[in-house]
């Protein structure tokens, strides 16, 4: 398993380029949307972690200049999911830096496939490099 982060200080860069703004659309990856997420997700309940989740992207898609409509909340709330089950598979004293690097090690390749049919927040699970209907990973809205 390769570590992304050694410190809770890079860690928290991540996190406060994406909330200022400063980190570039290109350089904020899929493995940035998940390191924000599961920071969040330390620090908040998961329904905290959405609305500051949906919030953030926003603005970022306006700092930046990109269209809102690539923004889903369905994407963002299976992301947190999927998520949230990883952490809740870590040993209750896991230290943020390990949580986060296990994320990233098993949602960093991750896609998500979304049944189009369901209106609700549970329509979409996880798989790996799924192609059936449409797809989701670094697009997070």
């Amino acid at each position: 398993m390769a570590d992304h982060y050694a410190s809770e200080q890079e860690i928290d860069a991540v996190v406060a380029g994406f909330e200022n703004c400063t980190t570039s659309k290109d350089e904020f990856t899929h493995l940035s949307h998940l390191t924000v997420a599961a920071y969040y997700l330390c620090n908040s309940t998961p329904d905290e972690t959405f609305e500051k989740m949906r919030f953030g992207l926003l603005r970022f898609l306006d700092h930046h200049g990109i269209d809102r409509a690539k923004y889903n909340d369905r994407v963002t709330w299976a992301w947190i999911k999927q998520i949230q089950s990883v952490i809740e598979q870590m040993d209750a004293e896991s230290s943020l830096v390990a949580i986060t690097n296990a994320v990233l090690e098993r949602l960093g390749e991750s896609r998500l496939a979304l049944d189009d049919q369901r209106d609700d927040n549970k329509g979409a699970t996880q798989t790996d490099n799924s192609r059936n209907g449409r797809t989701s990973r670094s697009d997070w809205g």
